[in-house]
Parts: C-alpha cells; structure tokens; sequence
C-alpha cells in the first residue's frame, strides 16, 4: 500500500485526483497505475484500470489469478467491474469512497453471490494517510 499511496502523491503532482493502484503477485509489484484521465483525455484511466492493464500486459493474461490489487481508495462500479472480470483473488483498499464506492459503501460488486467470481476484500489499511491526500487535493479545488 505504501508504493500505491507514492503513486497517489504522483497523480497529485501531475493535477490528477490522488489514487494510485498496484497488483502484486507472489510478493512482486506486477502493475502499477494512478489517476491519468485528466492528461489522457481518458475516463478509464483509473489507477486501478492502469495497474490491472499493466499487469495484464506483463503476465501475457487478460485474467490475474493469484494476484492482489492495493488501492488507495474504494474502486467505482466500472473499476470493481474489471477487478471482478480480470478474476483478481483479492482487493486491499485504504480509504472508502462515501460518493462513488462499488465495493462497500454503495455496492457490494467485488464479491457479490449474483457473479461468479468473487474477490476477498480487506479495507482500512492506511486509510488515514490516503483519506488525508484525498481531502486536501478537493480542499486545495475549492
């Protein structure tokens, strides 16, 4: 989670919403991303988007059995969709997103029973620190 929230901080620099997502896979960072929708022109770009695609490229696998995706905030409906479809074995996320969270605070989209694919979800690991990035970036735009 450490290496998610430094690229949290890069997508802050860069003027992007601070959310930063990395996959690991037997202890080795295989993916990472942050928020690039602003520079890309992109509403994909997602930190977790980038990471999955990032890791999917380098696996030679559109699925990432076996993996575990870190991200400093809830993922979206369309981010806990690719989690799901891409069949990552588990999701470690700091901070909840009250607003846009798919996978506790507005749906429960990630280990749903209604799909066949379920991913085991652990949440509050470092979430002050990403809450803190996130609340002084909206902070800092109004």
């Amino acid at each position: 989670m450490l290496q998610a929230l430094d690229l949290a901080r890069k997508a802050e620099a860069e003027g992007e919403v601070p959310v930063g997502a990395v996959v690991v896979l037997e202890g080795e960072i295989v993916g990472r991303g942050h928020n690039r929708s602003i520079f890309t022109a992109d509403p994909t770009a997602h930190a977790e988007i980038e990471a999955l695609r990032q890791a999917s490229s380098r696996l030679r696998n559109y699925r990432l059995p076996g993996c575990t995706l870190y991200v400093t905030i809830e993922p979206c409906a369309m981010c806990a969709g690719a989690i799901v479809l891409a069949r990552v074995e588990r999701l470690v996320f700091a901070a909840r997103d009250l607003r846009f969270g798919a996978v506790r605070s507005k749906f429960r989209l990630a280990d749903s029973d209604l799909l066949n694919h379920r991913v085991r979800v652990e949440e509050g690991l470092l979430a002050a620190e990403a809450a803190i990035l996130l609340d002084r970036f909206f902070r800092q735009r109004r």
